[in-house]
């Protein structure tokens, strides 16, 4: 199927470019002028909704996914136009296919130099192919709430390392900044006035990082999603990504459709 032979819903489009417009409005507030990075998070979400955004009016650019075979199923239905996030947790098993991606523009959850030297790799193998196909953005992502359950550096020297890996050793690559999926509580309590120990923290890695790595470039944070985004805004961050706001309640993974 082509884009030109997917149907999209009026009424599920003007919902869509409404709620997408109402968090940019959001976010706009909160920057006072700063860019800031809008990714809609578009896991479980059929091809048509992004669609419906990509294309005027709302001409959304930024999508994240999760999972790396449905990222991969959308990269080939959709504009190579849309610039795509890889936001989920990272299997080495994944990085070859993701790299190949050649507008993936971002993979956000790095945490291993193994799976930052296999995305090289494989991005240079593009690269080879496709000489116009750009370096791959990379996040690093830090375990900044300590939680076991979360994917992630651990602050300090584990983080400064590989981050100076992939500067160094990954020529495919650019490192972009550092990302952290904070603990739900203290997301929840985050607002533009009650500032979040995880973004705290992230900072302070990310100053951490430029200083031991003499860079002269600021690295962004990306940080914050639907419940604390305009605190995460008001503390720095470069990017959101925002989901169920702007698409609704997902369905359960079995029942999710590529195209609707």
């Amino acid at each position: 199927m082509s884009k030109t032979e997917m149907k999209i819903d009026p009424t599920r489009a003007s919902a869509l470019i409404s709620q997408l417009q109402a968090v940019s409005e959001r976010v706009a507030t909160v920057s006072k002028g700063r860019a800031v990075r809008l990714v809609a998070v578009s896991k479980l979400k059929p091809a048509n909704d992004i669609l419906a955004l990509h294309q005027a009016p709302a001409h959304q650019t930024h999508f994240g996914e999760n999972y790396a075979q449905e990222l991969s199923q959308k990269a080939e239905l959709l504009p190579r136009a849309v610039q795509w996030h890889f936001i989920g947790g990272l299997q080495s098993g994944h990085c070859k296919n993701l790299a190949k991606i050649p507008n993936l523009w971002c993979v956000s959850s790095v945490d291993t130099l193994k799976k930052a030297q296999l995305l090289d790799k494989y991005r240079g193998d593009l690269v080879k192919s496709e000489p116009s196909a750009p370096k791959l953005n990379v996040h690093v992502q830090v375990n900044t709430s300590g939680e076991e359950s979360k994917a992630g550096c651990a602050p300090g020297d584990e983080t400064v390392s590989l981050c100076r890996s992939i500067v160094n050793d990954c020529p495919n690559l650019h490192l972009l900044g550092l990302m952290t999926i904070g603990a739900i509580a203290r997301s929840v309590a985050t607002t533009a006035e009650n500032e979040n120990e995880d973004l705290i923290l992230l900072a302070q890695q990310r100053d951490l990082v430029a200083k031991e790595l003499g860079l002269d470039r600021e690295l962004e944070l990306s940080m914050g999603m639907s419940e604390d985004f305009e605190g995460a805004i008001a503390m720095g961050s470069h990017e959101v990504r925002i989901g169920s706001t702007i698409f609704g309640q997902r369905p359960a993974k079995s029942e999710a459709k590529l195209v609707a």
